[in-house]
C-alpha cells in the first residue's frame, strides 16, 4: 500500500478544495508529530504563538507571516474536524458554480480580511485595552466561502439534520447572527474574525458580477511561484508539440454540458439528503472530475 504515493496523487489531481483540505490536516498533524518530539525531548514548545496571529501590533510586525498561517492552523482536532467539514460542504456548493482558483482567491482573501478585521477591533475598541490575544483557524476563511454563495446563489436549498431543507441564505444569515452575538458571549477575537470574512465573501460576488475578480492577482501570484520548479526544468527542453482537436457539434457539446450539470445538481441533492457516504463510486468520480475544474 503506498499510502503517501495515493495522498501525493490525489493532492496534485485534485481540486483547490481537496488541496486546502489537505493543508489543513497536514499542517495540524506535522505540528502535533513536532510538539510529541519536544514533549520527549524535555523542551515542551509551543508553534502557536509563532503562527497565529496576535492582536498586538509591535508583534505582528514581527510576525507578519502569521496573517497567512493562522487560517491554517487549529490547536485541537474538534476545531480541525468541523472546520474542515464545513470547508468541504461549503466549498461543494461554491465549486458547482466556479472553478477552483476563485474559490482559493476567496479562501485566502477572505482569512485576509478576517486577520485584519480581529487586528483593528483589538487595537480600537476599550473592551480589548488590556486584553493580547491569538487568532488561528480557517473560520474566517470559511465564511467568505460561505456567505460568497449565499450571496450569489441565495435560495438554494441544503439539508440541515434534524431541521430539514433551507435555502442557503438563510443559514449565512444564521451564521452571521450567531457571530455578532458571541462578540460580547465567548471567543470575541474569532467571531470579529468571522465577520471579516463574511463582509470579503458578500464584496468578492458584489465585485465579481460587476465584472471584477479581486481575488485573481493572488491567484496568480501563487500560481507563478508554485511554476518557478517546472519553469527551471523546462528550460532543458524547448520542443513543442501541439494536439489538434477535431471539430465538435456545438449542439450535441452543449447537450453533454447540461447534462452533466443536470448529474451534477442530482449528486449534489442526494448529498443534502442521505450524505457523502450514500453515493456510488460512478457519481463520487464524477463528482470528483467537476470539482477538479
Amino acid at each position: 500500500m503506498d499510502i503517501l504515493g495515493d495522498i501525493k496523487r490525489t493532492f496534485k489531481e485534485g481540486s483547490a478544495l481537496t488541496r486546502l483540505i489537505y493543508i489543513n490536516i497536514g499542517v495540524f498533524l506535522l505540528l502535533k508529530i513536532a510538539g510529541v518530539f519536544f514533549y520527549l525531548a524535555g523542551q515542551p514548545f509551543s508553534f502557536i504563538e509563532y503562527l497565529a496571529v496576535p492582536s498586538n501590533t509591535t508583534e505582528l510586525l514581527y510576525r507578519p507571516w502569521t496573517i497567512f498561517t493562522y487560517m491554517f492552523l487549529h490547536e485541537g482536532f474538534l476545531h480541525l474536524l468541523f472546520n474542515v467539514l464545513g470547508l468541504y460542504w461549503f466549498g461543494m456548493l461554491f465549486l458547482y458554480h466556479f472553478e477552483g482558483e476563485k474559490l482559493l482567491g476567496v479562501y485566502l482573501l477572505g482569512g485576509l480580511a478576517g486577520a485584519l478585521l480581529y487586528v483593528l477591533a483589538y487595537n480600537i475598541f476599550p473592551a480589548f485595552e488590556s486584553a493580547n490575544g491569538l487568532l488561528l483557524g480557517a473560520s474566517a476563511s470559511i465564511f467568505a466561502v460561505l456567505v460568497a454563495i449565499a450571496f450569489y446563489d441565495p435560495n438554494r436549498e441544503i439539508h440541515l439534520f434534524f431541521i430539514g431543507r433551507f435555502p442557503l441564505k438563510y443559514v449565512a444569515m444564521f451564521y452571521v447572527l450567531l457571530s455578532v452575538i458571541g462578540i460580547s458571549a465567548s471567543n470575541p477575537g474569532g467571531n470579529i474574525a468571522h465577520l471579516g470574512g463574511a463582509f470579503w465573501g458578500w464584496f468578492y460576488i458584489f465585485q465579481l458580477r460587476r465584472g471584477k475578480d479581486w481575488g485573481a492577482g493572488m491567484v496568480n501570484f501563487i500560481n507563478e511561484v508554485a511554476a518557478l520548479p517546472g519553469k527551471a526544468s523546462k528550460r532543458k527542453s524547448r520542443m513543442k508539440v501541439t494536439y489538434k482537436q477535431p471539430p465538435r457539434d456545438d449542439h450535441k457539446y452543449a447537450r453533454q454540458q447540461h447534462q452533466k450539470q443536470e448529474d451534477v445538481n442530482r449528486i449534489l441533492d442526494k448529498i443534502g439528503k442521505s450524505g457523502y457516504d450514500s453515493l456510488t463510486k460512478e457519481e463520487k468520480e464524477l463528482l470528483f472530475k467537476q470539482g477538479k475544474k
